[in-house]
């Protein structure tokens, strides 16, 4: 009897070894740290079952209103915790911006100064649109790379989340005067990868429901990975809509993985405008504890030789240590098989069509 593993699993099975240290967005869990940080743009996976992730920074703020004769000083901490809920695509979030706002008027030689939440929400993110799940989607083209590297329209269709959540407003807030304690925010997330090294995501987000100045806001985030893919730049535009607040802003950055749970990162931003004008820096880090484990599948619910096929001979022999290569890889990247690569998987896809015609003797094949 002989085992053999279909020619299309060939293809997959292969590139999956090629790539498996690469760090992508496209399934739920991955075996590094996905980050929504350095911008403020949320990604449209979650970050999988049974994983917690802590993202936290520190940020400066100069703020001048020329209308209004202040000049304002803000220091605080962003947090965000994230946890993968019952199955791969669920996610609950808490989001937070506690900060110190010391503002001066120039006109009266007073000052005032006051602390409390800038930003403080719970919500739920679902992914209702995976475009990546079909795994003939993350094939590469054996006979091109400048398919699996040239940007394509059809790398434009997104992946697509939903968000809802709650925004508090706890006691007197200076940022929110007249507020009631809980309004409402919903959200849709989308994420595209445009080629193996850009990736782009877009939010749209109605906040603040049911108070007297709801907010409508969008996110715009172009991310690159660099030659190291350890390294990553980003570019962001925000803009705000409401009749307390609206603004443009534009932000950038860049993100290190330093190791395959941890990410550091900076960033740095301007509004457009002088009512108020705002300079911004943060710098922060992302850190993941990982208690994911693959669901345990029954024996007869499992697809034929999706093991890998047939025990090859020696495969029990001990074999050389390698170097681990785990965790280098950038956010929502995947930089597919090289030049080299590619040649060498023509030639083992060459070897395996003459192999089947010698084998075609009437053994039957499972």
């Amino acid at each position: 009897m002989t085992y053999s593993v279909p020619r299309h699993k060939v293809k997959y099975l292969i590139f999956a070894i090629l790539v498996n240290c690469s760090f992508l967005g496209f399934s739920q869990y991955t075996d590094v740290i996905n980050s929504n940080r350095p911008g403020l743009s949320v990604s449209a996976y979650a970050v999988g079952r049974n994983v917690l992730q802590i993202e936290a920074g520190l940020r400066y703020e100069q703020s001048d209103h020329s209308f209004l004769n202040t000049q304002s000083n803000l220091w605080g901490t962003d947090v965000s915790l994230r946890y993968g809920l019952l199955f791969e695509q669920l996610e609950i979030n808490y989001e937070g911006t506690y900060q110190n706002n010391k503002s001066t008027f120039s006109n009266l030689g007073i000052s005032e100064s006051f602390w409390n939440f800038s930003r403080n929400r719970v919500g739920l993110k679902f992914l209702v649109y995976d475009r990546y799940k079909a795994p003939e989607r993350n094939k590469p083209n054996l006979y091109s790379w400048r398919a699996n590297n040239v940007f394509q329209l059809k790398n434009l269709i997104p992946s697509i989340s939903v968000y809802g959540g709650a925004t508090f407003n706890l006691g007197e807030n200076p940022f929110y005067l007249g507020d009631p304690e809980i309004s409402y925010r919903g959200m849709i997330a989308t994420q595209s990868r445009l080629t193996p090294r850009f990736v782009l995501i877009s939010n749209i987000a109605y906040d603040r429901i049911t108070t007297d100045f709801p907010e409508l806001s969008y996110l715009v985030s172009l991310s690159y990975a660099f030659r190291n893919p350890k390294w990553s730049t980003f570019v962001e535009n925000q803009g705000i809509k409401s009749d307390r607040y609206s603004d443009l802003l534009l932000r950038a950055g860049v993100a290190h993985l330093y190791k395959e749970n941890m990410q550091f990162d900076v960033n740095m931003g301007a509004s457009f405008k002088n009512t108020p004008s705002r300079i911004f820096v943060t710098a922060g880090m992302s850190y993941r504890f990982d208690f994911h484990k693959d669901k345990e599948i029954p024996i007869e619910d499992q697809d034929a030789d999706e093991n890998g096929g047939a025990i090859k001979k020696n495969a029990m022999k001990k074999k050389k240590k390698k170097k681990s290569k785990k965790g280098s890889g950038a956010e929502d990247v995947d930089l597919g098989p090289s030049k080299k690569q590619l040649r060498k998987l023509k030639k083992a896809e060459k070897k395996k069509k003459k192999g089947k015609k010698k084998k075609d003797d009437g053994v039957i094949e499972f």
